[in-house]
């Protein structure tokens, strides 16, 4: 059995493709997946599985979500060990006054067709930004409501991405270790 993360993408923002985390847990568990918790109403979910592919159980985990809730999700998995490394080399913990200033924005394929070049013209003075294999980090003391960087994001790395601050970031790595 291995512990997994499931990031879900655009559930309940703006009264949209709303799912309880209750109704989740139990569809997940009824599904077979252990142990399940989920941390606020954002579709972070904790499991374990007997699954070896992050890929399988990410569809597996979008169709249980289209055929119980009616509608499409995005759902992106990673093992814990991987997530929490994400965690700890947040590259801007030096810089931020609030956990709140530094994003993940997290991708679950390669980073193929990124066009970096556009990225750059649109961060504000104050924002900074780190590409890895899993995603970007991105620094935002001013905050992300009217980032235009974090507009256009997905269109300049070429792939779907879902975001989580680092408060929240850092309570699914406390639930990992529990």
């Amino acid at each position: 059995m291995q512990t997994w993360v499931a990031l879900l993408r655009g559930i309940n923002v703006g009264g949209n493709n709303l799912v309880a985390m209750k109704t989740l847990c139990h569809i997940m568990t009824e599904a077979g997946y252990q142990d399940v918790k989920t941390y606020i109403q954002s579709g972070n979910v904790i499991f374990k599985h007997i699954a070896t592919e992050g890929d399988k159980l990410a569809a597996d985990l979008s169709a249980l979500i289209q055929q119980h809730c009616g509608f499409y999700a995005k759902v992106m998995v990673f093992l814990a060990k991987d997530f929490s490394q994400i965690v700890a080399s947040n590259p801007y913990s030096s810089l931020m006054t609030e956990a709140k200033q530094v994003h993940f924005f997290f991708v679950d394929e390669a980073l193929t067709s990124a066009d970096l070049s556009k990225l750059a013209p649109l961060k504000s003075p104050t924002e900074a930004y780190e590409l890895t294999s899993h995603g970007l980090y991105l620094f935002a003391p001013q905050g992300i409501g009217r980032s235009k960087l974090v507009a256009k994001i997905d269109k300049c790395l070429g792939i779907d991405t879902t975001a989580r601050n680092l408060n929240t970031l850092h309570k699914l790595a406390a639930m990992l270790a529990n």
